[in-house]
């Protein structure tokens, strides 16, 4: 697998995640089959064959998470700085055909949370504006043509 950065916020999140799957969710479904298993007949128990699924599925997504967690490296932040844009900037845009300004954080794929506007440094837009410096025109090609950004600001 791919080498994943991350912040140290998105890593201590991710362990905290298995810790939780680990620790909680894994007991419980655990404890679904057991019970499922108490029923009699597994050969025709729906609820028992669920319980496998779900456990199974759990388990793929704990070594999912461990196997992204040990691919993992980790930002330094205190090496960014905001000549110009990169990872873990805080970058206001402005559309120069409609004015409208927007503010993105560029993080790690694994980070990526658009209701927080947080927008991963792989997307064509992140991509776009990765080495521009404010007052640069980033040209910007998506699904539905081209876009022209300005960069307004870039921040911590």
């Amino acid at each position: 697998m791919a080498v994943t950065y991350m912040t140290e916020e998105g890593y201590k999140k991710l362990k905290e995640e298995i810790n939780t799957l680990e620790t909680v969710d894994r007991p419980a479904i655990s404890k679904q089959i057991a019970e499922a298993r108490d029923k009699g007949d597994l050969s025709e128990n729906a609820e028992y064959d669920a319980a496998k699924e779900a456990q199974g599925l759990l388990e793929a997504k704990i070594a999912q998470l461990k196997n992204l967690m040990a691919n993992a490296r980790l930002i330094n932040e205190d090496a960014i700085g905001t000549d110009f844009v990169q990872i873990l900037n805080k970058v206001t845009i402005r559309n120069t055909k409609n004015n409208q300004q927007m503010t993105y954080t560029l993080v790690a794929e694994s980070e990526a949370n658009l209701k927080e506007n947080k927008i991963a440094v792989s997307t064509p837009v992140a991509q776009g504006l990765m080495g521009k410096k404010v007052g640069d025109i980033a040209e910007i090609k998506v699904p539905s043509g081209l876009m022209s950004f300005e960069i307004m600001n870039i921040s911590l």
